[in-house]
């Protein structure tokens, strides 16, 4: 149902301990009620999600976050300040009224406030934080459209809210500011300079092979259907021209059975935002073996290129 028409009957949903999916300026989220353990198992179970792997918490507000998690360290504060709402995920402290099946077990919780005016009227209807991880099979792609989610879970999920293509295109970038330094535990689309403007020198720590510490962060994600490698366009398609190419600006020399052009002005945060529609359409063209050309790995590319290389991993 639309997002703008449907919040009442999402946020019933969500107190009731159903599943509703949802647009953020990130992805597409699969929410259910933070507060209930039920209701996040059946997150879980929806996505084929391994139980060691955490959930993010939504807000609707930053205000909100006192209120759950108590008094904050100076550099959270100061990036909740500086950041929320938008597309930043802090690691703090688990309060005792979130579960331990949405942390996955770990003392510590990944929370942020969306910057998507449905969402956030979405969590405040329902009137209970939302964990919510992206509305997609584990280890699968992201939904940045209603319809990828649909394909994705089908009648997994009690409702759909449709708030078209998503802005961002990839996920929250997740920082841990407990410390004495900040330390970017996933990249994604707040770019780390931002970070660094906001408040000094980070440590930079994505990837992990064991128990995450965060979500999003294992070495092998957001992967397609179909095989996919980092290379160039010079590879031209060997197999009878069945493989894809995922260009970053110039469409290659023919050859390829299906290509996808992110952004022919080379702008890093439109390329960032059509990166998982892309693939999908890719994955959905019946394609051998999909080519992605990495772009600059600068701002918001490094993000779009930690996430090509998690998605070949998958398939080495």
């Amino acid at each position: 149902m639309p997002a703008d028409s449907g919040i009442a009957e999402a946020a019933a949903v969500l107190r009731a301990g159903g599943l509703v999916a949802f647009p953020t300026e990130t992805v597409y989220g699969l929410g259910a009620n933070a507060l209930d353990a039920r209701a996040a198992a059946r997150i879980f179970e929806a996505k084929a999600r391994p139980s060691f792997d955490p959930l993010i918490t939504h807000l609707a507000d930053a205000a909100d976050l006192p209120g759950l998690v108590g008094a904050m360290p100076p550099a959270v504060a100061a990036l909740v300040e500086r950041f929320w709402p938008g597309p930043l995920t802090l690691i703090v402290d688990r309060p005792a009224a979130i579960p331990p099946i949405v942390t996955s077990g770990l003392d510590t919780m990944a929370v942020r406030v969306p910057d998507e005016p449905s969402a956030r009227a979405l969590i405040a209807a329902a009137g209970v934080p939302v964990a919510a991880p992206s509305a997609n099979r584990f280890g699968q792609l992201s939904p940045t459209r209603a319809e990828h989610v649909v394909a994705g879970l089908g009648d997994a999920v009690d409702v759909v809210l449709d708030g078209g293509a998503t802005r961002c295109g990839i996920e929250s970038t997740i920082v841990d500011a407990r410390g004495d330094r900040p330390v970017v535990l996933r990249l994604g689309a707040l770019p780390v300079e931002a970070l660094v403007e906001a408040v000094g020198e980070v440590t930079v720590r994505p990837g992990s092979s064991g128990q995450p510490v965060a979500p999003g962060t294992l070495a092998a994600h957001y992967a397609p259907r179909t095989p996919l490698k980092l290379g160039a366009a010079e590879s031209a398609a060997s197999d009878g021209g069945r493989r894809g190419f995922l260009a970053f600006r110039e469409r290659p020399v023919d050859g390829w059975a299906a290509v996808e052009v992110l952004s022919p002005e080379g702008d890093l945060t439109a390329a960032a935002a059509r990166l998982f529609d892309a693939l999908h359409r890719l994955d959905a063209a019946g394609v051998t073996e999909i080519v992605a050309e990495p772009v600059p790995d600068v701002g918001v590319g490094r993000a779009i290129n930690d996430r090509l290389r998690r998605a070949a991993a998958t398939w080495h």
